[in-house]
């Protein structure tokens, strides 16, 4: 029996989280009456979490009497963003039974939009880090063929895409989330799976912050809300077209092309995830019924959270306590709701069980950040260390773990994520075919200069690789290529949505199972991959520091680096019932 990966997050959800009750309310007893803190200074947003059991209207009113204005509330985990005067309104809250803590959200800084977007970019200068329903009943074999440009999609023939698809490409009864900067529903390989009905955009711009310094900039739309088919960012459109991009005989296709794509956008178009709409789309994701959400990114501005790091100020641990909470209520709830969560890794080159000194955090405002050591025992890096994440490290072309790539604690499977170091002393060496190729929104191209606004690609677009395919209506799309534990966790996703459409319960309009069953496949038909040899890795021969240097533990049924094996779509379609 294949040895998983330990469920950290269980024990974090556990010892942090309780279900909230529906329909329960908690009223604190009465006290001694003492005269309210005055309320002062200009209004600022908290986050405002609710006790344990308690329904979310006695926090919300605990806010209003305390002087403050509920701008969000999430019923599922009891969260609240809440704008108030930045004095005196914690100290009303303070002792109130119905509420579990409340933080000041931090100050939007000024790292900027290229610090954010370039964790998973590697292009000529490397710059790696951070259709209709069928009948009730019916288990359709879907299949499909081959897109023109999928002979550079290596990542698709390593989980063996090509061949699942000849019997399993996926239903459209299936829903895939890409929570992250946004899905491009117009670009012409996400069209015709992109379900605009259900996606929703649960974050609002933030051209700058309080001091004047760019976060997202001006805002493209009235209201600063993007519509929910449009990515500013890029990587989201990128993620969903690894997923689900559409077997048409155009441009590329996805891991599981028959599926259908859900925009539930979480991501600045900087690259941030702040909390609450992080936690708003998790459980959107479980009350919209959809099967897999993929997530490639972390919680901002903590890169770990910790409960009670000494380097931290009480108010710094209180909010690092109130994140962890929230994400794990959020992340039980999308379980419970039958979501499938599948989760990068990360890019910090470590290993989670033994992680280095943390000097990233927090990461905004500019300049705040400052050294801490980190305990795994009390300081979690979410979502990857939630609850029931399922969680995906990266390897290249060569199936060497990619140099960037977490690995060890968490780890469930591995997948192709792109390593553009990867083939040392060979021409695959530092070449723009190491990495992962997807869909490229127009708009982000033009941006970023790889394209020009007659929509040719330029000559820094061409040292990039930027493809460009056009239909013979002179509808056209781009596709960069990237790489990252982001482009590794959506080849791991479309598996996953392949195992729910052919293993899942069917009716008229969707199709469910359990995700624990859809981990139980997923793991159980992975391909194992052994350590290499020797088993330590020292990554200083392809220019990194001493601190990249790896050691995989485990044998061929897991290891630290590739966990129960790369995720493949072929074992899964075929194989993969006897682990149900």
């Amino acid at each position: 029996m294949r040895r998983k990966r330990v469920e950290r997050g269980k024990a974090l959800a556990a010892a942090l989280a309780v279900p909230l009750v529906a329909g329960v309310t908690f009223v604190a007893a009465p006290g001694v009456a003492t005269a309210a803190p005055a309320l002062s200074g200009k209004a600022v947003e908290y986050n405002v979490l609710a006790a344990d059991g308690v329904a979310t209207e006695s926090v919300e009113a605990a806010v209003r009497s305390a002087g403050g204005t509920v701008v969000v509330s999430n019923k599922a985990t009891g969260l609240l963003t809440v704008s108030a005067p930045e004095n005196g309104f914690t100290a009303r809250l303070k002792g109130n039974g119905a509420v579990d803590s409340a933080s000041r959200i931090r100050s939007i800084g000024s790292a900027p939009k290229a610090e954010k977007k370039a964790k998973d970019k590697a292009k000529a200068v490397e710059k790696e880090n951070k259709g209709a329903a069928k009948g009730a009943g019916a288990k359709p074999g879907s299949t499909a063929g081959l897109d023109p440009l999928d002979s550079q999609l290596w990542g698709l023939s390593a989980v063996r895409s090509d061949l699942a698809r000849t019997k399993q490409a996926g239903d459209k009864r299936v829903k895939v989330g890409v929570l992250d900067t946004g899905v491009d529903g117009s670009h012409p390989d996400i069209a015709p799976n992109f379900d605009r009905a259900l996606s929703r955009n649960f974050t609002r711009d933030i051209p700058f912050d309080e001091n004047g310094a760019e976060v997202d900039g001006p805002c493209e739309y009235r209201g600063c809300v993007d519509p929910a088919d449009v990515d500013n960012g890029g990587h989201g459109t990128h993620v969903a077209g690894t997923i689900a991009a559409a077997a048409d005989g155009f441009g590329i296709s996805g891991v599981a092309p028959g599926v259908s794509l859900v925009n539930i956008r979480a991501g600045q178009d900087s690259g941030y995830f702040f909390l609450q709409p992080v936690v708003d789309a998790m459980t959107y994701a479980g009350d919209a019924g959809l099967d897999v959400v993929n997530m490639s990114f972390y919680i901002d501005p903590w890169l770990f959270n910790c409960t009670n790091n000494p380097a931290d100020s009480p108010e710094a641990q209180a909010e690092q306590r109130l994140v962890v909470k929230s994400v794990s209520r959020a992340m039980e709830y999308a379980h419970r709701k039958g979501v499938s969560q599948v989760v990068s890794l990360g890019n910090g080159h470590m290993d989670l069980a033994h992680p280095l000194p943390d000097a990233s955090s927090p990461d905004y405002p500019a300049g705040a950040a400052y050294p801490r050591t980190i305990d795994p025992n009390t300081c979690w890096s979410l979502p990857i260390e939630g609850p029931h994440a399922i969680g995906i490290g990266s390897y290249g072309p060569s199936q060497a773990k990619a140099d960037y790539s977490n690995y060890g604690q968490g780890i469930s499977v591995s997948a192709p994520g792109g390593y553009f170091r990867d083939g040392l002393g060979t021409d695959w060496y530092r070449t723009n075919e190491n990495l992962i190729l997807s869909a490229y929104p127009k708009n982000v191209a033009l941006t970023e200069g790889a394209i020009d606004e007659a929509g040719n690609i330029t000559e820094a677009g061409l040292d990039a690789g930027v493809q460009k395919a056009c239909k013979p209506s002179g509808e056209c799309g781009y596709y960069q290529y990237l790489q990252g534990t982001s482009m590794a966790a959506p080849h791991a996703s479309g598996v996953a949505a392949l195992i729910v459409s052919q293993y899942g319960s069917y009716s008229a309009k969707s199709v469910t199972l359990n995700p624990d069953k859809v981990r139980k496949v997923l793991e159980g038909t992975a391909a194992p991959i052994a350590c290499p040899t020797p088993r330590t890795v020292d990554y200083t021969a392809v220019g990194r520091p001493a601190e990249f240097t790896a050691t995989c533990t485990g044998d061929l049924d897991f290891n630290s680096f590739y966990g129960n094996g790369s995720v493949d779509a072929w074992a899964a379609v075929t194989q993969g019932k006897k682990f149900l």
